[in-house]
């Protein structure tokens, strides 16, 4: 004997919460180096920061990039992420947020050093790139270390 289609149940629109887990915020929490004894290089790439023009009211996109050695304190990434949000909604120029990012992260952690790299998107027909560092007075950085191209060691073959 024949079956009767079955019929799907009706697709539940799932609520949003009243609350979202997480909001924007502007404050960086930090934690213990676990390193502090040496120098080394922590790259943050965040390719998706948003704000908005001053002028115009419209949306400014950047690809940021932060690189820093730091001392006593590390920058937690989550309140970074909510950090970088909570620019969304405002209006900034691009070298007033480059250098408002800079300020936060040396009040928040005192890295030995932080150089923010802010590649903002075209606008207009101009790409902008703003660059802005920071050193702890008396830090000095290694003198790098130049190792022989891979396969070049004595005695080995290419």
């Amino acid at each position: 004997m024949p079956r009767k289609p079955v019929k799907p149940p009706a697709a539940r629109q799932r609520r949003a919460p009243a609350k979202p887990p997480t909001e924007p915020s502007k404050e960086l929490q930090v934690f213990a180096n676990p390193a502090s004894e040496r120098d080394y290089l922590i790259r943050f790439q965040l390719p998706e920061f948003t704000c908005l023009c001053p002028l115009t009211g419209q949306p400014d996109f950047a690809h940021f990039s932060i690189d820093m050695v730091c001392d006593k304190l590390c920058i937690e990434l989550k309140s970074l992420k909510l950090y970088f949000w909570s620019y969304r909604n405002e209006g900034a120029f691009h070298e007033k947020v480059t250098n408002n990012v800079l300020d936060d992260i040396v009040k928040a952690a005192s890295p030995r050093f932080a150089r923010i790299t802010a590649r903002w998107y075209v606008r207009g027909g101009i790409y902008t790139d703003v660059v802005v560092e920071h050193r702890k007075k008396g830090w000095k950085p290694a003198s790098p270390v130049t190792l022989p191209p891979t396969g070049t060691a004595t005695g080995l073959s290419g």
